[in-house]
């Protein structure tokens, strides 16, 4: 019989079967014609032109090659009512649509209170997606 942290990571692997099996840059999903991904349960998850060119207005033109989509927001029990975004364009994306980015201040990781996540997710339905993580 499998152990309760066995269970538990199966689960977490059903749930995020959403998440995709490799982000793209922001610059090769501008590219496509289509853009897309391809999620690990195996079907396609696309992205909308006009999230894709809203981004770019926010970030400079040669951080396009380092932005991977989508923008994953972590969920964890440990942070109970905060979820975190890591990577340094992907937070520098957030903070400024949260209107709190500060150019002094440059970080590779954030943690923010859940009650931020409908306005995320309301500026960047198809760029952004939830992971729900062990810690």
């Amino acid at each position: 019989m499998p152990n309760p942290d066995e269970i538990i990571h199966r689960e977490i692997s059903r749930i995020n079967s959403h998440l995709p099996k490799a982000r793209k840059t922001l610059a090769r999903l501008m590219e496509e014609d289509e853009p897309k991904i391809q999620l690990r349960d195996g079907s396609h998850h696309y992205f909308r032109k006009s999230e894709l060119e809203l981004i770019s207005t926010l970030i400079e033109r040669e951080e396009a090659e380092s932005l991977r989509l989508p923008i994953i927001l972590e969920i964890t029990r440990t942070w109970h009512g905060y979820f975190k975004v890591r990577g340094r364009v992907e937070v520098k994306v957030i903070e400024k649509i949260l209107d709190r980015y500060d150019l002094l201040e440059e970080k590779t990781e954030v943690i923010l209170p859940r009650y931020l996540l409908p306005k995320i997710r309301k500026t960047l339905p198809t760029t952004t997606t939830y992971a729900f993580v062990m810690e």
